[in-house]
Order: C-alpha cells, then structure tokens, then sequence
C-alpha cells in the first residue's frame, strides 16, 4: 500500500519559472552547466550543480560546494525567485513533446514504501553518486528534483486525473528544448483525496530517479536516528506519478574507444559466432534483438542468431549486446565505471552516435531497440535488475518546479 501525502512546494514566482527551470542535474555535465547559466542568475543549476559558482577544477564533493548550493537556494528564496507555497497540495505535472502529452500526479511518497518494495526498482545505483545526492540533500535541507515514477494503468485514476485538469494552472511555459511544461494545482480536497485513496494500493515503478530516491532514503533514515514520528518531510520523497500508458522510453545507444586489442577482421570474426552480419545504410533499429553497427563510415546489422536466454533480463537487447559483445569481446565488463564506454540517450542518438564515431573520440557505435515499458514492469515485479543505462525516459522532468523542503 503506497503512502502518498500532499507538500507544501517550494516553487518559482510565475514571473521566474522558465529562468528557474533546469533539466535534471545528472544529465547535463559541469561544463555544460556552466554554460546554461551564463546570462541566467536564476538558473536552478545554481543550486542543483553549485560548483558552476566555484572556480574551475574545484573538487565538487566538497563540503563547501554543497553549502554554496544551501546559500544559492536561500538567495532564490530571499529575492523572491522562489516562494513557498500558501499550503500543502498534490499538483499536476503536463509535459508536451511534439504530439506526445504525458499528466502525471506530484506528491511526497514515504521513504518505507521504497524499503519495503512498494516503490519498485529496476536499477543498481552507484554509491558514490548516492553519497553525492545525500550530501546535497542533507546540506541544501531540500529534494530539489522529482522521482520519475509510474503505475499500470488504472481506469478509475485516469477518470479522476481527466477531471483534475480543470484544476488552476500555475505555469504553463514552452523549455529551450521545445517541451511543453504545465503544472496545476489541485485544490480542492475531496478530489486529492481521491486521488491519494486512488493511488495507495498500487504497485509504483521508478522510471527515472533511482540516485535521487535512494539518496533521499539514507538522509531520511540518517535524520531519523534523532528521532522521528513519521510526519517530518525527511520521511518522504518528492516524486511525479503517472499511468505507464503515457510515458515514452527511447532508444539508449552505446559508443566504445577501441576494439579491445583486435583489429577489424578479428573483431567481426568474434562477432560472427554469436550474430549474423549485413550492411546497411542506417542506424535506425526497427525490431528487438536486432542490433545495427557503426564503424568507419558503415552501418551494419547483426541479428542473434543463437536461442534467446531463458530468463526476462538476459533476453532485453541491452542485455544481449552488454553479454556477448561488450564484455566478451570489447572487454568491457562494468559498463558503470569503464571509461571506454558512453551512452547516448534521446531523440538524437543516431546523429550523436555517427558524429562521436566520426569525430574519432570513438571507434564503434551500437544503436538498439528501446526496451519496453511492460518489459520493464516484468522484470520489476519478479525482483530483477537491468543492465546500466536500459531506459531513456524523455521528455525530462523539470528540476526548480516544485521544490521539497525537508528542514
């Protein structure tokens, strides 16, 4: 049973939301997060990657760049940026992408519902990125961006979500990437009611956010050896729900530095035990367990050409590309933590892929089938864990929205 509460946000004033709002902080690097607040004093990367307001090559990790992150977020909050809302509600989060419209519910969900499985994974996270979030969390005092989470689909829920969008809009703003954002809030009480009575006994899946949640987790469980009665906002994470039909994942491709010691010939030698091989002349992937293949200016396709594996994870493409070409023949065994490895994720990843490919930073790029919602509910539901970087969720939540202050 998923225990899911209405928060007072802390969020921009109207006037400042499309200066404040940033894309998530993990993917964008520190460069690039310092190039997007040139000219933007508002900016929320201001507090979510404060190290951009440190000089170059300062260690981020440091205690004094999290405390320029608290310092940053109570100018916002000093000069009006930001501004604490009248009450606690649940709000509605619209995002647009194109013709792709996805509504979801933002609200504060118990941290135990993460410990006990309610709030199921799919992902192994990385414990120094943990620690990263947790610092922030802790110092900044705030969850400064939304968990990615979603239910199978419930009519009833639908229903009453259709109804909710006839709540007050608080922002409606077009990004720099074109996406749509559009964010109600739901005041009146019996409809958050049902809605909240409409969610509890759902199973809910992280699309997006596993560092986020889990950091969130240890500064609760942290804060709570000082006591706690349950209602402190620390026992709870701030998260967008929404039904699995909406979202969309896109395809999560893979370029690799070298051929791990072998050259062309032997390396396609090795390839073809385990695929059949033929040219093509683009990257675009249109089946499963279907992988295309650049090198040197040419696209191929390689189609598994041995029984699939017995078991739901083994079987997905990121799974078949990491176990029989990645790590056997590339070498690469943890695709977390090999720098010879990048993802590429999103609506360009062909383009990106032939361009890093070409630019000879890269020598092979791998384009794949996304994997599907229902596969990833499947494997969820049964306990299991995906390889690194399976799912590429877009469009991407805004960080900045609705803020959830903790102290």
């Amino acid at each position: 049973m998923a225990t899911i509460k209405e928060f007072r946000a802390l969020r921009p004033a109207t006037e400042f939301v499309s200066k404040v709002a940033e894309l998530p902080y993990d993917v964008v690097t520190t460069d690039e997060a310092r190039s997007l607040v040139q000219g933007n004093p508002h900016s929320f990367f201001h507090i979510t990657r404060p190290e951009v307001d440190v000089p170059s090559g300062y260690n981020p990790y440091t205690q004094e760049v999290y405390k320029k992150g608290k310092e940053n977020l109570q100018k916002f909050i000093d000069d009006g940026v930001l501004v604490y809302d009248d009450d606690a509600y649940l709000y509605l989060y619209t995002l647009k992408m194109g013709n792709h419209v996805q509504t979801g519910v933002v609200a504060v969900v118990s941290i135990d519902d993460y410990i006990n499985g309610v709030v199921k994974k799919h992902e192994l996270t990385r414990e120094d990125k943990e620690i990263d979030r947790m610092n922030h969390i802790h110092i900044v005092g705030a969850q400064t961006g939304l968990v990615y989470l979603f239910y199978r689909n419930d009519e009833a829920l639908q229903d009453l979500l259709s109804q909710s969008l006839q709540s007050p809009v608080m922002y409606d703003f077009i990004a720099a990437d074109g996406v749509q954002h559009t964010v109600r809030r739901i005041e009146d009480n019996s409809v958050a009611t049902r809605i909240k009575d409409a969610l509890q006994p759902l199973a809910l899946y992280i699309a997006d956010g596993h560092h986020r949640a889990a950091s969130a987790v240890r500064v609760g469980l942290e804060r709570r050896k000082s006591g706690f009665t349950g209602n402190e906002p620390f026992n709870y994470f701030v998260a967008t729900i929404f039904p699995h039909s909406e979202l969309q994942i896109l395809a999560y491709n893979r370029v690799v530095k070298d051929f791990n010691g072998h050259d062309f010939r032997s390396f396609m030698n090795e390839l073809g035990k385990s695929f059949s091989i033929e040219k093509t002349d683009n990257g675009n992937v249109t089946r499963p367990h279907e992988i295309r293949m650049y090198c040197d200016g040419q696209w191929y396709v390689l189609y598994y050409k041995k029984e699939l594996p017995a078991s739901d994870v083994d079987r997905l493409d990121v799974a078949i590309l990491q176990n029989m070409i990645l790590a056997p023949i590339l070498g690469i065994k943890d695709p977390r933590r090999d720098s010879r490895i990048d993802f590429i994720g999103g609506i360009n990843t062909i383009d990106d892929l032939v361009m890093k490919v070409n630019s000879g930073k890269f020598k092979i790029g791998f384009s794949l089938y996304p994997t599907s919602i229902n596969e990833l509910m499947s494997i969820s539901d049964k306990g299991g864990i995906m390889p690194p970087k399976s799912t590429w969720f877009e469009p991407k939540l805004r960080d900045g929205l609705l803020v959830h202050v903790i102290e």
